[in-house]
């Protein structure tokens, strides 16, 4: 997570939406980061957290932006990133995480939570479709006034990942609210806005 006081803007790191390249690209602009265990600040903390905080201690009430991906891309991209230290292919992995008790390989939280307060409203005034780059470049442009270069970090060997139609019933059920949140966002031409 960055903070731009300048901008009036925070930067939520949804995991596995390439938000490390984003981090390292944006740093500069940052007067606050948040690294390791709180790099990956949902919605939910930051609202009980940190915008009291950032309001109180700097006078700030600032937007904020995220990255969503296509849900089973996204699960793609974990188990991509962890199938050198499994022993079950990606199917196996779904259906892991899809359990009522996810071993710990499985337990990954989903991009809608990380999105959303506790009363499933999204927390988020820009949220960009991870499919659609040159969409969140521009924008970051825009508001940084400078160019954004992003380059890869982070990333993961290719891995074959099929999946059973029963498998994927079970996730696209199971993940509903997340693939919607998502098509909401293609729908908007890769960036929809939710004003404060």
């Amino acid at each position: 997570m960055l903070v731009f006081s300048e901008q009036n803007l925070v930067l939520f790191s949804t995991p596995k939406t390439g938000s490390t390249a984003m981090e390292v690209a944006l740093k500069p602009w940052a007067d606050i980061a948040f690294y390791k265990n709180r790099k990956h600040t949902p919605v939910g903390r930051y609202q009980r957290k940190i915008a009291p905080f950032l309001r109180e201690a700097y006078g700030l009430k600032p937007e904020t932006m995220a990255v969503i991906r296509a849900p089973l891309e996204h699960l793609r991209s974990w188990y991509r990133y962890r199938a050198a230290s499994l022993e079950v292919g990606f199917d196996g992995f779904v259906q892991a995480v899809l359990s009522e008790v996810p071993p710990d390989w499985a337990r990954i939280g989903t991009q809608f939570n990380f999105l959303t307060d506790r009363d499933g409203a999204l927390g988020i005034t820009h949220l960009f479709a991870y499919e659609s780059q040159p969409v969140l470049r521009a924008w970051l442009n825009n508001r940084m006034a400078d160019e954004i270069t992003f380059k890869p970090q982070n990333v993961s060997p290719n891995a074959p990942t099929p999946i059973t139609a029963e498998t994927l019933s079970r996730f696209e059920q199971r993940y509903a609210n997340e693939i919607a949140l998502h098509a909401r966002v293609m729908a908007s031409k890769g960036h929809l806005v939710t004003p404060l």
